[in-house]
This record gives C-alpha cells, sequence and structure tokens, in this order.
C-alpha cells in the first residue's frame, strides 16, 4: 500500500466479505483514518462499540498479522497530512505520569529502527557525494531547520564551501541561484513536509546539481526527486517532531566524513585551537560560569 486512497479502497473492498462488526469498524477507518490511526485496539473498540478481540480479528481478516501492523500502516501513510492540532489530540488520552517513558522509549524506537533499516550502501554512496561537492548547500526549513544548522556547522569545520540555506532575510531561492552542476544540495524535512524545501530541491535538480534527502522514508515528497536518500524514522504521537533518529543518522554522517578527510580536519583544528585559545572562546578548567 503505497497511499492512503490504497488502504481505505482496501477497506472498501473487504467490506462484502466482512462481518457485521467489522463492517462497522473498517467505516470507522474509513471515515475517521486520522484518528483511528493513533488508537489502541481497546480504544477503537470502545469508540466502534465491539470487544478489542473483534478489532484484533479485524486486522487478521485484512491480512495484517495482528492490529499493530494496521495501526502502524494508517500512522505511516497519515502522518504526514495531519495538521498540528490534531497531532497535539493524539496526546490527550496519555497518562501524564507516563510521559517521560513514552517519549524516551518512543526516541530510542526510532533510533532502533533507523539503525536496523538504514541501506548501508546508499550511506557510504552519500559520503561519496558529499566529498565530490564543490559546494555544499545544506536546507532545512521550520522544526527540521535545527537539523540543517547542526549538519552545516560542523560541516564547516570539514569543508570550506558550506552554505546553509534557512528562513532569513532572504528568500530560499535566492540563497541557492548560483548553484551549479558540481554542486551537491542537502535538503532535510520530516513530517509535516515544507513545500517550499521541495520546491528548492526541484530548481537545484534543474540546474543540474546533485541531491541528498534526509527524511522519514520513501512516501516523503524528498524522496523521489533527491538521487540519494536518507531515511530516518522520526514518529511521534505528539505535535512535537522527534528529531532523535535524524540527529543520530546526521552524527554519523559527520563522523564519517571526518575520517574520509582526517590529516585536513586535524590541520584545521590545530589552527582553531590556537584561536579558541587566544581569544578565550571556551571555558578552561576552574573557569566559573
Amino acid at each position: 500500500m503505497e497511499n492512503t486512497q490504497e488502504l481505505i479502497a482496501r477497506l472498501n473492498q473487504s467490506g462484502k466479505k466482512l462481518s457485521k462488526s467489522h463492517r462497522r469498524i473498517a467505516e470507522c477507518i474509513v471515515q475517521h483514518y486520522d484518528k483511528a490511526a493513533f488508537m489502541t485496539a481497546s480504544k477503537l473498540g470502545q469508540y466502534v462499540g465491539v470487544s478489542e478481540s473483534t478489532v484484533v480479528r479485524f486486522a487478521a481478516a485484512l491480512g495484517y498479522e495482528g492490529y499493530p501492523q494496521l495501526q502502524k500502516a494508517l500512522q505511516e501513510l497519515i502522518r504526514h497530512r495531519l495538521t498540528a492540532s490534531q497531532r497535539f489530540e493524539m496526546t490527550s488520552d496519555m497518562d501524564h505520569s507516563q510521559v517521560l517513558a513514552k517519549v524516551l522509549k518512543a526516541d530510542m524506537q526510532n533510533i532502533r529502527a533507523t539503525m536496523d533499516e538504514i541501506d548501508i550502501h546508499v550511506f557510504e554512496a552519500a559520503i561519496d557525494k558529499i566529498l565530490q561537492a564543490r559546494h555544499i548547500y545544506v536546507l532545512g526549513l521550520r522544526a527540521s531547520a535545527p537539523l540543517a544548522q547542526f549538519l552545516s556547522h560542523y560541516l564547516k569545520y570539514i569543508f570550506p564551501n558550506v552554505t546553509l540555506v534557512t528562513s532569513g532575510i532572504s528568500d530560499v531561492f535566492e540563497q541557492i541561484m548560483r548553484i551549479n552542476d558540481e554542486d551537491l544540495l542537502i535538503g532535510i524535512s520530516f513530517p509535516r513536509y515544507t513545500s517550499r524545501t521541495l520546491e528548492a530541491m526541484e530548481l537545484a535538480k534543474n540546474r543540474g546539481a546533485s541531491l541528498l534527502a534526509i527524511t522519514d522514508g520513501p512516501l516523503s515528497p524528498l524522496h523521489s526527486v533527491a538521487d540519494l536518500c536518507l531515511m530516518a524514522k522520526s514518529d511521534m504521537a505528539s505535535f512535537v517532531d522527534s528529531l532523535c533518529a535524524p540527529l543520530s543518522l546526521i552524527n554519523a554522517l559527520i563522523v564519517a566524513l571526518g575520517q574520509r578527510r582526517r590529516q585536513q580536519v586535524a590541520q584545521y583544528f590545530d589552527q582553531l585551537e590556537g584561536i579558541w585559545s587566544e581569544y578565550k572562546v571556551y571555558l578552561g578548567k576552574g573557569s566559573e560560569a
């Protein structure tokens, strides 16, 4: 299933074969899939007026191993469509005493899933692409801006020509006007995807630049336009974006690039340490805050 319409079509097509209770569940999902996707089997059962076990059997009738698989399919397909208020509503039933544990566990699961699913060959190809670029542009807007800032900050220790592209005084298009076929644009975006990021990547592609996307999965609009796509999970049942896995992926990129340019980076840091020491950029041992 590649989109929500296909999933809903599957539900509609199964309607004649389903029992009365199962049809009620299917109708609920078709009409309220944005809410149903984040309900537990028990909660969905209560909402529809059937038992939890009936909901589990319904998922099996659709060909899923269990309800969690159906729920995950729904979440993956609609997550980028949810408004901020809808995402905020997802936390309405969360026990306040469990917030810390649930958020930390979700972040750990995102990192684990990213590690399990990432294509190491694409990761290595991305490193080569960055190393080959004459000029590197790093684009990230709104919630993805901190990721772009972090990546560009450390890339500047490794490469002389790095430009951070984010919202500011000048328009995004103005910031990439000189991009050409010797350059690389790294576009970073996670749900809800920003239209300007995609438009800027399309402009860069038309100029012949190479494109590397850092996003959440194959359904991301960045995936189809980029030459290479590094994917990191960002699932979070809240209005807050979970950026732990994307940041870990970016950390890995930076470390790998530093290793490939070890001699140049070491020389650069030797010079920087002298400047940092002279101008007391960092607090020394025993210094007071």
